[in-house]
């Protein structure tokens, strides 16, 4: 049995529908993540399943159980704001325990169950603080453990790691994936952000304008994406609109311009197509490569463990390329750029 299943669900505001019939299972102890730009409909899903928004149709079942209709309270969720949403007049120890106080534990539990995941979220000793003698970090893990602190059967994030600044995002991303994996805890986080989705995630779902684009692991929806909206929004991508062809067994994309670029030796598409490779994939100036596209650099970015490479070939396709360290190129040098084709994805256009 399913941990989360959504049958069809959709949701309107007056006459405009904001989410079109969606289904989405997600497994017991997954970390499934909904992703997508600003007005995808990833918070309206999420709100959903919380009890926050009723669907305009549709079912929801935790555990087998249908939850449509069940108000939010009783659904037994834990869920994180990007805003923490922490008491501030509370300390650390009472924003912890209120879930505990409003089921009425008693003292001996609420104080066994707080001691507990304040150790497991690293903030023992700080029991007696307040949110403003907090930092960022620490207010995210308190919002964490008194999501966490009642043992829910589902855990909900909303942009979480927002708030923070890049350096403490990765690291509290590094510990919100080894606790959620360590307690085995069914959650679906909200963001916008790439880089931690396919970070922290079992799965992504991928949306836009209110329709789930892709549903996969983060190394599928990364390597292999369905359509060209998926490879644009998951970092950068180099594609080329051509016709796909299969000479031989060796498949290509031929370009307007004339240049046959090759495709994965498994590929059998024929027809519009665009041909896909990931910036890091692209090798410049190999020895005897095999096939090359002759191509002219208009800038280089060091980026400090990489160098981000904008290049242009001879009919005008721009190209992106992430070498690694320091690399020594010039604004207007000629080059080759070569690839694995292994490492190409054609997405039918």
């Amino acid at each position: 049995m399913s941990a989360i299943e959504l049958r069809n669900i959709s949701k309107n505001f007056g006459d405009t529908q904001v989410i079109f019939p969606t289904d989405l299972t997600v497994e017991h102890g997954e970390l499934v993540t909904l992703l997508g730009p600003s007005g995808s409909g990833k918070s309206t899903v999420l709100s959903m399943i919380a009890g926050l928004l009723t669907p305009s149709s549709g079912q929801i079942l935790i555990g087998g159980k249908d939850i449509t209709h069940v108000p939010s309270a009783r659904r037994n969720l834990g869920m994180v704001f990007q805003s923490y949403a922490l008491f501030p007049h509370m300390t650390v120890f009472d924003n912890v325990a209120f879930p505990l106080t409003i089921r009425k534990f008693s003292k001996a539990q609420i104080e066994k169950k707080v001691k507990r995941v304040l150790d497991m979220v690293r903030l023992e000793g700080l029991e007696k603080r307040k949110q403003t003698e907090l930092s960022g970090g620490q207010q995210q893990r308190v919002a964490l453990a008194r999501a966490l602190v009642f043992e829910p059967d589902i855990l909900l994030l909303d942009e979480p790691l927002g708030a923070l600044d890049k350096k403490l995002r990765e690291e509290v991303q590094l510990e919100l994936r080894q606790l959620q994996r360590n307690l085995g805890v069914t959650t679906i986080m909200v963001t916008h952000d790439q880089e931690e989705a396919l970070s922290l995630s079992t799965r992504l779902v991928v949306l836009d304008a209110g329709r789930v684009q892709q549903v996969g692991t983060p190394e599928q929806a990364y390597k292999k994406p369905v359509n060209k909206f998926v490879a644009e929004f998951l970092g950068t991508a180099n594609l080329w609109r051509g016709n796909a062809h299969e000479v031989n067994e060796a498949p290509y994309i031929s370009l307007p311009s004339g240049e046959r670029l090759p495709c994965p030796p498994n590929s059998t598409y024929q027809g519009g197509a665009h041909l896909l490779v990931r910036p890091e994939d692209l090798r410049i100036n190999e020895p005897d490569p095999v096939h090359g596209l002759p191509a002219t650099v208009t800038e280089t970015v060091y980026l400090g463990q990489s160098t981000r490479m904008h290049l242009e070939t001879a009919s005008g396709l721009p190209v992106v390329a992430m070498l690694n360290g320091m690399q020594a190129f010039s604004e207007g040098q000629s080059v080759m750029l070569t690839w694995a084709p292994e490492n190409t994805w054609v997405i039918p256009a």
